[in-house]
């Protein structure tokens, strides 16, 4: 086996680990319990429409992720990854503990916002700094990657465990507080173990590490780079002019965000090929960045499905009573944490096993099999709604191997994209376009909770037809990248 995969993981790897643990507990716990709060009209909550309650929360998960953008840029150019990790930790922190002051529904937003920012300048930044200690890459970097998940994914299960119980048994606003507990323990663990095993990473911001080259290629650029943002502005703004995006509604309010999500997606590729100052062979890196961050959107339109459409399903048409005793339904979210904590080892030691073999999948493979998984889970999905609209309660079993398979799918596509995009990005923009790999979970989010406002109960027999939707478009694209992959890898430049 190569050297390089058999030494251990450096400390500063679990220093990450549990400070994103701590920060994911308080994520997805406040998650799992926020649409039932938006829809709840008889324990405190907010009493929305199923359609209204839906874009809120997609609009709240997709501004989180959507977010990691301006985060990035802001540790790339002025803070560096360390102090955008400390502050966003803070701000989240603050967030959640406006959450739980019941203060009515201003108030709430606010909190809401406040997590948004929070997170934002947080989490593209950790994932950078786990990157900067594999300089090497290869498999072990995709292994620390999956480590590093498996953080995120034992604080998603403790929060969805404890948060969840608090607010869907005890009190709403209980459950939001318990959030900011673990978003102040994630700090304490950041800020001693950083200084003793994170010493030289994350501290000077990228920008400043320059090269004459670099310089002349930057002020070369730079007026071209202001033209293609002043474009952007002029393209949102007629699309507001002229009634495309209605800040009306909720519902208008989400649709309008995918669009504006999109086009700043699309305008920050651009701006990055044509005034980044980029050689020909970064340029095609990042012709593959783009082609990972669809794939990635697709993947998480469906997967992120688990806190809204899933979750209405867990809690009006799956059978939840063991014995007496009522299951309560955003604990079917931990499904996914409990089986990625079972499976992310086996898969880090695959890829590690396969690649001392010469037989590692190529990334654009591993990320067709994740679509093509995802589209799995949904077809099961669509055979437990065919249960459901005869009137009777379906087995929990649908959405337990649905989860288990697209927990797979995620293994195969979420830490290997987190790996893939610190060795292609471009050194200078490293945390911005690890911002925009969040961005794509953050179009998935919105696509997410816009789809479960289709699920009304008035509308119960289309259930079916939604889910298959989603399997089709999951395995079309799946397929597509199966096709292509040979081409996709060559742009990578020999990186794998």
């Amino acid at each position: 086996m190569n050297p390089t995969i058999s030494q251990k993981h450096p400390r500063g790897l679990y220093v990450l680990f549990f400070a994103e643990m701590w920060e994911r507990f308080s994520y997805y716990g406040m998650r799992a319990i926020l649409l039932l709060f938006l829809l709840d009209n008889i324990r405190g909550g907010i009493g929305l429409p199923a359609a209204e309650g839906a874009a809120i929360y997609g609009l709240y998960t997709a501004s989180v992720y959507l977010l990691t953008l301006p985060g990035g840029w802001l540790a790339d150019n002025y803070l560096g990854q360390k102090k955008a990790i400390w502050y966003g930790g803070i701000i989240i922190m603050a967030g959640h503990i406006i959450l739980a002051v019941p203060g009515g529904n201003i108030l709430f937003f606010i909190g809401l916002a406040t997590v948004a920012l929070g997170t934002g300048l947080l989490k593209p930044n950790i994932s950078s700094i786990v990157g900067e200690l594999y300089p090497e890459g290869g498999a072990r970097r995709d292994a620390a990657f999956s480590i590093f998940y498996m953080g995120i994914n034992l604080g998603s299960v403790l929060g969805i465990t404890i948060v969840g119980y608090l607010g869907q048994k005890i009190n709403w606003h209980m459950g939001f507080g318990a959030a900011a507990i673990g978003m102040l323990i994630g700090l304490i663990v950041f800020r001693f173990g950083s200084r003793k095993y994170l010493k030289g990473l994350g501290d000077v911001p990228p920008v400043k590490i320059r090269t004459a080259e670099s310089d002349a290629k930057s002020g070369a650029n730079k007026k071209l780079g202001y033209a293609i943002v002043a474009t952007l502005v002029a393209f949102l703004s007629i699309l507001q002019w002229t009634g495309t995006i209605d800040m009306t509604t909720a519902q208008g309010l989400a649709q309008g965000a995918g669009v504006i999500i999109v086009s700043v997606s699309l305008f920050y590729f651009l701006y990055i090929l044509i005034a980044g100052g980029l050689t020909s062979v970064e340029k095609k890196r990042v012709l593959v960045l783009i082609v990972f961050f669809l794939a990635a959107a697709i993947f998480w339109s469906g997967f992120e499905q688990a806190g809204s459409s899933l979750q209405i399903f867990a809690e009006r048409y799956t059978q939840r009573t063991f014995g007496g005793w009522e299951m309560p339904s955003s604990w079917f979210q931990n499904f996914n944490g409990t089986f990625i904590l079972i499976f992310a080892p086996i898969m880090a030691s695959l890829w590690i096993f396969l690649s001392s073999k010469g037989i590692n999948p190529p990334t654009p493979v591993k990320f067709g099999i994740a679509l093509l998984l995802v589209g799995a889970g949904f077809f099961i999905m669509e055979m437990g709604s065919k249960v459901a609209v005869t009137g009777q309660l379906a087995s929990p079993l649908f959405l337990t191997f649905t989860y288990m398979v697209h927990t797979i799918g995620e293994l195969c596509l979420s830490p290997v994209g987190l790996s893939s995009y610190t060795k292609l990005a471009p050194k200078r923009y490293v945390s911005q376009l690890m911002g925009i790999w969040f961005v794509a979970a953050s179009l998935g989010n919105l696509i997410a909770g816009l789809f479960a406002g289709g699920f009304d109960e008035e509308n119960l027999q289309q259930m079916p037809a939604l889910f298959q939707q989603v399997t089709l478009f999951s395995i079309g694209f799946g397929l597509l990248l199966l096709i292509f992959w040979k081409p996709v890898k060559n742009w990578m430049g020999g990186i794998q």
